[in-house]
């Protein structure tokens, strides 16, 4: 018989990389949100599902068990054969740790494949990290990376990161870059997965002495931040990176691919249409519509994107503030590493509060 795992047991396991964890239900849930390193077997798909779940609401429990036996009994080789395939120990979970986490653990018992079965589900899962990022307490000192739009903030925290520096990349848990035109060329997450996806990054740096991540709202996209995170901008360390406008306007280019994503650049735009002086948002609506993009971006930068920083950076309080003004990201990349060398790795302390590279 199958053995029932608790979520602390299923994640210290996962941790050191002694199990695999299997979410057994429909891909239209496991798409919505799941367990984050979990593989889809699906013992239902979703037309399946709805099915079953309509049996059990309007006529009986065992009309649902009947019928799900049927349809489970039409491709259990495939099914069973998906899971041996799958070396070392193994984790099913479903909604609540009912009936689909167990008839799966059952099935494959009885084939002689050993699998756990995780106690309440993701359900158990989702309370789990719900109530933990409410009562988190942030450590790592923090370093919020700001400047305005162009200057290739995600950029540079990904090249960091690359080298081994902590970083939080807030725009890539949420599948949204926290603007107008955020989620062009991009998959927005909901909420469910920003938090388990943060809750884990969180909890991997939590050992670190210090974290970077982007300044951003409150909400990002279709998702909002934990309190605690908003609250760094008002107690960690500003950088502020400060780039030439033209530089500004290739980085934007090179993010954002507006070639490639033109119908979606102009419906994004149009949304806030109304917010610009009237001329110049026609030309800036003639500019994409002809594809001048890089024209586009510099009208939206100087009419709308730069005076709306100026209003933002005034709200960050007395947190401590440094400024690097760079030509391009390379340079940024360069003059961030020095600055956290010379902090936490050097012996001399940081005099100057403006950094020109």
């Amino acid at each position: 018989m199958f053995q029932d795992i608790s979520l602390e047991e299923l994640r210290a396991l996962q941790a050191r990389k002694e199990m695999i964890i299997i979410d057994v239900r429909s891909p239209s849930e496991y798409r919505d949100s799941t367990i984050p390193g979990s593989l889809n077997i699906p013992l239902f798909d979703d037309t399946e599902r709805a099915e079953v779940g309509t049996l059990y609401k309007q006529t009986s429990i065992q009309a649902a068990k009947d019928r799900g036996l049927e349809l489970v009994s039409a491709k259990l080789p495939a099914f069973i054969r998906q899971f041996g395939e799958i070396s070392g120990n193994k984790a099913v979970f479903c909604w609540r740790g009912g009936m689909r986490s167990r008839t799966t653990a059952t099935l494959l018992s009885l084939m002689d494949i050993h699998v756990y079965r995780l106690t309440g589900g993701y359900k158990a899962y989702r309370k789990w990290v719900v109530e933990t990022l409410e009562s988190y307490d942030f450590k790592p000192h923090s370093y919020i990376v700001n400047g305005n739009t162009g200057t290739g903030k995600t950029a540079l925290l990904h090249r960091l990161r690359h080298h081994g520096y902590p970083v939080i990349d807030l725009e890539g848990l949420a599948g949204h870059r926290g603007s107008i035109f955020g989620q062009v060329g991009l998959q927005a997450n909901n909420q469910k997965t920003f938090d388990s996806l943060l809750l884990e990054q969180l909890i991997q740096l939590e050992q670190s002495p210090y974290v970077l991540f982007e300044a951003e709202s409150m909400r990002i996209g279709k998702v909002v931040m934990p309190p605690f995170m908003g609250r760094q901008k008002e107690t960690g360390t500003q950088i502020r990176i400060e780039m030439p406008l033209e530089a500004r306007v290739a980085q934007i280019m090179t993010d954002y691919r507006p070639h490639e994503h033109q119908e979606e650049i102009l419906a994004a735009f149009r949304r806030i249409k109304s917010r610009i002086h009237v001329p110049i948002a026609a030309e800036i609506d003639r500019c994409l519509i002809s594809g001048n993009f890089e024209n586009a971006v510099l009208l939206l930068l100087e009419h709308y994107y730069d005076p709306k920083y100026d209003y933002t950076a005034e709200q960050y309080g007395e947190s401590e503030k440094i400024t690097l003004t760079v030509n391009n990201v390379d340079e940024a990349e360069k003059a961030v590493a020095a600055l956290l060398q010379e902090r936490h790795f050097g012996s001399s302390s940081l005099v100057e509060r403006r950094l020109h590279v």
